[in-house]
């Protein structure tokens, strides 16, 4: 077929003009790893002030330098709010947010907008991969016959395939091109020229039989990883009342050569992942007449891990002879894990709001996320964060620790404050004044 060897012939060639569509940080990510492979790269997004600052060679997200944006822009790299150039492209990547609405339903507005704003501009011999975690057949049942409506047919005139996102925000060992990419076509060309596309751009390609299986797959790895931590911090309530320390007991088991895999506790889940994509096959099982009893048991153990929080600051305020209402209470990081400036679905923001309702004077500090809103009493309150000097701690009743930033240096904190309650073991290796330390 002319119109598949022609787009494979420009992708071997890498003079295939690829355009990503969301510029987050699964969409900034693929267009670093795409742009260093040598294809040209357009970048685009609803959000001018993400295309500003980008143009300006500046990155928003903490752990992209600025120096890499510019050397972006130097290979040519062009962020643009201009859709209109989509029809300028080869290849089309789209990586937009997938939410749950606040009834626990799959929310794929950004792709189905996507979907059309593409199809507007489309042309023949256009390569379509969705990169967005979603439920099996949303490639199939939802993009196709939006890209097919204006009379191009998939698998003849224009190629579609689903390859989903893996990343790891913040970790410098799993860039997106270390990180083996699953994908499936919705017809056999469509997955040859989408293992092509990807293996020029220097990712490992792990083909599957179709963009459903795919797309399982990686439901299935956040499943897997929300299942286990719920496992894991219901079991931490349960050692909890025995007087038993869990980190303990999983450094003990960890000693097991085989048959076993770490999970660590913490309080509650975060991100754009695991607490929102089990869900989308919660959904998509009521189709079939099947209720998901381990995701929705998981969902609801994570979900009340603050309130285990909140309990825990209170004992431990309790036995100092002060009540939670009026006692100063400083937070320790608000981003859902260390290192990074993602605050989605971050434990943290329930805390606090839990905090404030029962009448506690909270503050917090994230060397990562100067202001955060925090939802309370249907309405949304701003916060700044607070310098965090050595004397800081001393000043507030209580320090939560909630993200175990590295940056922060925990003999001192410890030495500093009057009470610790500490959600991630981060004072693990405190040796002195322990005895102001409450596990959480």
């Amino acid at each position: 077929m002319k119109v598949v060897e022609d787009l494979l012939q420009k992708i071997n060639t890498k003079k295939a003009k690829i355009g990503v569509i969301g510029l987050g940080y699964v969409g900034l990510g693929v267009s670093i790893e795409f742009s260093k492979a040598g294809f040209a790269v357009v970048g685009f997004d609803i959000k001018q002030s993400i295309i500003d600052e980008l143009k300006s060679g500046k990155s928003y997200i903490n752990y992209i330098e600025n120096s890499t944006v510019k050397a972006l822009l130097k290979h040519g790299f062009q962020p643009t709010a201009d859709f209109s150039l989509l029809s300028g492209v080869n290849v089309v990547l789209i990586c937009v947010p997938t939410p749950l609405t606040e009834y626990q339903v799959p929310n794929l507005s950004f792709i189905t907008d996507t979907a059309h704003t593409i199809s507007k501009y489309s042309r023949k011999g256009q390569l379509v991969i969705l990169e967005s975690t979603t439920y099996p057949g949303t490639t199939r049942e939802v993009l196709v016959p939006i890209l097919e409506s204006r009379g191009l047919k998939v698998g003849k005139d224009l190629f579609v395939a689903y390859s989903p996102e893996r990343i790891d925000p913040g970790s410098p060992n799993f860039s997106p091109s270390k990180i083996p990419k699953l994908l499936g076509g919705v017809t056999p060309n469509c997955a040859l020229l989408a293992e092509a596309l990807y293996n020029k751009g220097s990712f490992k390609t792990v083909s599957v039989s179709s963009t459903d299986v795919a797309e399982a797959a990686k439901i299935y790895e956040n499943i897997y990883r929300a299942v286990n931590i719920a496992l894991v911090n219901e079991l931490k309530l349960i050692f909890d009342r025995m007087g038993i320390d869990i980190w303990e007991v999983i450094d003990a088991a960890s000693t097991k050569p085989f048959g076993f895999v770490p999970f660590y506790p913490g309080p509650g889940l975060g991100g754009h992942c695991i607490p929102i994509d089990p869900f989308y096959l919660t959904w998509k099982a009521r189709r079939y007449e099947i209720r998901t009893r381990f995701i929705e048991l998981a969902g609801e153990i994570n979900r009340n891990l603050p309130y285990y929080v909140l309990r825990k600051i209170s004992e431990g305020l309790n036995v100092a002879g002060k009540s939670l209402n009026g006692s100063k209470i400083l937070v320790l990081g608000v981003s859902y894990k260390k290192d990074i400036n993602d605050v989605r679905e971050s434990p943290a923001l329930k805390i606090i709001s839990l905090l404030k309702a029962d009448h506690a004077d909270v503050e917090y500090n994230d060397p990562y996320v100067p202001s955060a809103a925090i939802a309370l009493n249907n309405e949304s309150i701003q916060m700044e964060s607070v310098p965090l000097r050595v004397d800081t701690p001393g000043k507030y009743d209580c320090v939560v620790i909630v993200t175990d930033h590295s940056s922060y240096n925990w003999d001192e904190i410890v030495e500093n404050s009057q009470l610790i309650v500490d959600t991630r073991n981060a004072t693990r290796d405190v040796k002195t004044r322990r005895d102001k330390i409450i596990k959480a």
